[in-house]
């Protein structure tokens, strides 16, 4: 056991790491989920659907968040309309072949979305070239554009309706916070659309 004491020691420093990005969290970033989870709610009240894009670890995370919405986070609810954009590994590898991995996601706002709809976009940089052609597509259909980002926010937090960034500069740590947060989201969504008494 002594041998594996600078591991355990590892461990303690990553989770209190977390915990500290955690509990530094800005209020106004808080504020700004809240209005996020209203955006949703209100687009999945009217049958619209819900498009989440990332790459790397943020494709997972947007895959994650969008399986929560479809079925079901905590409540015996009904699943919701949501598509993650980057699980048909046919259209994507077409679309990149075809046009170019900038528009991986892009073509596919173009394609499947509608005024209305809403795009959660997530980048750790904020600087993601096929997230940021995502979101712009979607403004230029008429879809809610929101972002989750990291470091600064980057160009992903000026381009989106509302941005939660993450203010931290590692992509562990950003991830992290976004997972957490995009279960806080499918939380409020889940209490706004189907309020419990």
């Amino acid at each position: 056991m002594q041998e594996n004491a600078p591991y355990v020691k590892k461990v303690r420093a990553e989770l209190d790491a977390l915990r500290r990005t955690l509990e530094r969290f800005p209020e106004e970033e808080e504020a700004k989920l809240v209005r996020m989870a209203g955006v949703v709610a209100k687009a999945i009240r009217a049958g619209r659907v819900v498009f989440t894009c990332g790459n790397g670890g943020s494709a997972a995370d947007a895959q994650h968040i969008a399986g929560e919405l479809v079925g079901r986070f905590r409540h015996k609810v009904s699943g919701y309309k949501a598509s993650a954009l980057t699980t048909n590994s046919s259209v994507v590898t077409a679309l990149a072949n075809d046009f170019s991995f900038d528009e991986v996601f892009s073509k596919q706002i173009e394609s499947r979305g509608e005024k209305g709809d809403v795009l959660l976009a997530l980048s750790t940089s904020g600087a993601s070239p096929n997230v940021l052609r995502a979101v712009e597509e979607a403004k230029r259909l008429g879809l809610h554009a929101l972002a989750f980002s990291g470091k600064g926010g980057g160009e992903l937090a000026a381009a989106a309706d509302i941005a939660v960034v993450v203010p931290h500069d590692d992509f562990a740590r950003i991830q992290e916070v976004h997972m957490t947060l995009g279960h806080i989201l499918c939380g409020l969504v889940e209490d706004m659309v189907c309020p419990r008494t």
